[in-house]
């Protein structure tokens, strides 16, 4: 939630609006006036929570102490996302097996982890204009040998680099 969108006190729109207490009692549906004049017998602001409810649900609370409750929760969510890297694999067309087969080995290891990876087959000069068929046949090169199942998140698509394709695990 950013806090140029919340609004307090008379920034509120709203005539009425359903009120939540400083201790989270409920006092119902109140008119705006009146909820400002609870908010300030009580020393504290009117913070208008979810201004898409029907009335809107606004609680008396300090702002300040709102404001770090909410970006202290938007930061423990921060920490429990897990953020998927795209890790980068480069072959060649004229890669040998066996470097194929020590980036396959690790390309399984990532998706092992579930990163995705982008296999970038890189085309110098000329090899750009090969047949099309020729090179996507270079690329399944080294997805025949990887260990981990896997789905194609993104079909193999010109790119400047060359021919690239992005895979996830299954």
């Amino acid at each position: 939630m950013s806090y140029n969108k919340i609004r307090v006190n008379h920034q509120i729109k709203a005539l009425a609006v359903r009120v939540i207490g400083p201790e989270g009692e409920n006092y119902g549906v109140l008119s705006i006036n009146e909820a400002l004049q609870r908010a300030h017998d009580a020393g504290q602001d009117l913070i208008e929570i979810s201004p898409n409810a029907n009335p809107p649900v606004a609680k008396i609370s300090d702002f300040g102490k709102f404001q770090y409750a909410e970006n202290k929760k938007e930061k423990a969510a921060k920490a429990k996302a897990h953020t998927i890297e795209l890790k980068t694999l480069q072959v060649k067309i004229g890669t040998g097996k066996h470097d194929l087969e020590l980036k396959a080995k690790k390309a399984s290891e990532w998706l092992r982890q579930g990163q995705r990876i982008k296999i970038d087959l890189f085309l110098p000069g000329r090899s750009k204009y090969m047949d099309p068929k020729f090179l996507e046949e270079r690329l399944k090169r080294i997805l025949v040998l990887l260990t981990e199942n896997y789905k194609i998140a993104e079909k193999p698509t010109k790119s400047p680099k060359g021919l690239t394709t992005i895979i996830e695990r299954a």
